[in-house]
């Protein structure tokens, strides 16, 4: 592994480190999207108990608003239910904007990387070929040995910039779909 690190130059670097970034979101994101997180079980019954025993006050309004993103919604109608309905439905809504945005959090990023990694790659073969000319201009044609050094160094980059494309789109649809979901449970 360190061998075709070191065989694909100074760009693999760059590459490896979009790949850790694709793992580090996917990791945060699959904690951050679990549906017990976002909409706790049992969280409408505990706050219908609560209202209807005339239990929810500014300290529990508060705690429901920290517990969840579906607590954030729900705070934000019941703290506004007494501004009539049209002030509450818009608390609701904006609230829920701000958790939709807060579940989509760094999907734009995984994109990104997808769209960069190949041209990182694409860049390793330019160097790559450039080096190749080189040893032509040097050595001539016949030694065909520090050409396809050259080419090695071409392709590597290229395969590692594809694959971290490849696997940030996958996880970034994949991720995209399920915070949709959760948007759409919730």
């Amino acid at each position: 592994m360190l061998e075709l690190l070191t065989a694909g130059g100074w760009l693999m670097v760059l590459i490896v480190l979009c790949s850790i970034v694709v793992l580090a979101i996917c990791i945060e994101r699959l904690y951050t999207l679990n549906p017990k997180k976002i909409a706790p079980p049992h969280l409408l019954a505990t706050v219908w108990k609560q209202l209807k025993g005339g239990e929810m006050d500014a300290a529990r309004l508060k705690t429901l608003k920290q517990s969840s993103p579906l607590g954030r919604i729900l705070a934000a109608g019941l703290s506004n239910a007494y501004h009539g309905r049209e002030v509450m439905k818009e608390s609701i809504q904006e609230a829920a904007q701000h958790v939709v945005h807060d579940l989509e959090r760094y999907l734009n990023t995984l994109g990104t990387i997808a769209a960069i990694s190949p041209l990182l790659g694409l860049l390793g073969t330019v160097v790559g070929m450039i080096k190749v000319f080189d040893v032509m201009t040097f050595f001539g044609t016949g030694n065909a040995r520090l050409m396809a050094s050259g080419v090695s160094q071409a392709t590597i980059p290229t395969m590692a910039g594809l694959v971290a494309a490849i696997s940030g789109l996958y996880i970034a649809n994949l991720l995209k779909r399920k915070a949709d979901d959760e948007v759409s449970r919730v």
